[in-house]
């Protein structure tokens, strides 16, 4: 298994744990690297990856950029969909709304995207994210469409 072909038997909660095996990190989604964040939590229907923004994801004006926070949350309404699909399903998001509530910077610390599912159906999901520093203070939340077909 490689995290861009998940094998077709395998349930997106199974494909996940696989592909965030922490015994085999190779496998895990370049996105993750790329960005310098992780997931924490996994279970059916809900989802948490972890970060710690720093000057690598700075915007011009010296903030972290909202690109960081829309694409951790984005990974985790995605991901979270993703924990209920049947075998041989995949998904696409069709839709991402993101409201930045605060702005993070390099000393905001770690911060977690909780992605949960709200309604999936045959054909379409809904799902919505937080993300909150060790504070429990709230940067950002978004809400997610996405698309259920089959493989």
């Amino acid at each position: 298994m490689n995290a861009v072909t998940p094998p077709a038997e395998m349930t997106g909660l199974e494909q996940l744990r696989a592909a965030f095996d922490p015994n085999r990190p190779e496998r895990a989604p370049g996105i993750g690297k790329t960005m310098g964040f992780t997931v924490i939590e996994i279970e059916e229907g809900r989802v948490v990856f972890g970060g710690h923004p720093d000057e690598s994801v700075y915007n011009p004006i010296g903030t972290v950029h909202g690109g960081y926070a829309a694409t951790l949350l984005d990974s985790a309404v995605g991901c979270a969909v993703h924990s209920v699909l049947k075998a041989g399903q995949g998904y696409t998001t069709l839709e991402l709304k993101v409201a930045y509530h605060r702005a993070m910077t390099k000393d905001t610390g770690p911060v977690r995207a909780e992605g949960k599912v709200v309604q999936a159906g045959r054909r379409a999901a809904f799902a919505e994210g937080r993300l909150t520093d060790a504070q429990g203070r709230l940067y950002a939340t978004a809400t997610s469409t996405l698309l259920v077909f089959d493989r």
